[in-house]
């Protein structure tokens, strides 16, 4: 299952940690995503969303 929010697209980020020394490792920042009931096209289903998505109203939750 993909680290992937179904409204925007939204996914990980690659990218290093750099040390005091400019050592450089890999890294990756997930994106914040929640399991959420949604009505999604009439129906209510369970979607991965990210925390953007659910502030601003993209989304509307299931009762």
């Amino acid at each position: 299952m993909a680290r992937v929010c179904e409204i925007c697209g939204k996914g990980v980020v690659f990218g290093h940690n750099v040390s005091h020394a400019n050592n450089k490792t890999q890294r990756i920042w997930y994106p914040n995503l929640h399991k959420v009931k949604t009505i999604h096209e009439g129906r209510t289903r369970r979607m991965r969303i990210c925390t953007r998505c659910l502030r601003s109203g993209r989304v509307t939750k299931a009762i």
